[in-house]
């Protein structure tokens, strides 16, 4: 099978149709009962921070990353992290994890936070934040709350509930 040509790029307000469409598919509707959706739920994500990977001009991956304030600090929340089903196993949810984390490195922001999968994850330097560390509305299971530190004692002075921004 020929390999194809993935591009990744900052996301375009022109993707936003196409993003919402790649959500429907790859998580249905129930996600608007998670935690990490409640906190999103009407707040816009930061673009700034957001990617895409298309193959041509067909987009088939999409990270975006919201404000949060956790404890005494801002923050950020990493998600929702989406891939086409017939693209997975390519290495575009781990390239856009890579770009965004390295913009938010670039935007001076001091911690970056998620829930998910800690073995999948780690690779990305995210640990699991100790019970309690981090609070989330809603029910999440404690041992999917992820951190990674951009900064030295981010997860310190963050330790609290996470509201949104």
């Amino acid at each position: 099978m020929a390999e194809l040509e993935l591009t990744t790029r900052p996301e375009s307000p022109d993707d936003a149709a196409q993003i919402e469409r790649l959500h429907d598919r790859a998580f249905g509707p129930g996600r608007y009962a998670r935690t990490a959706y409640r906190l999103r739920e009407g707040r816009p994500h930061r673009p700034d921070l957001s990617f895409t990977t298309l193959v041509g001009t067909l987009l088939v991956g999409s990270v975006r990353l919201s404000a949060v304030r956790s404890g005494a600090i801002n923050a950020v929340m990493l998600g929702p992290l989406a891939v086409e089903p017939a693209f997975e196993g390519r290495g575009i949810a781990g390239a856009l994890i890579r770009e965004s984390l390295d913009a938010c490195r670039a935007a001076g922001e001091e911690l970056v936070m998620l829930v998910g999968d800690p073995p999948y994850y780690s690779r990305f330097g995210f640990q699991v934040a100790a019970p309690g560390s981090l609070v989330l509305p809603g029910p999440v299971d404690p041992a999917r709350i992820l951190y990674v530190e951009l900064a030295p004692g981010a997860l310190e002075r963050a330790k609290g509930a996470v509201s949104p921004l």
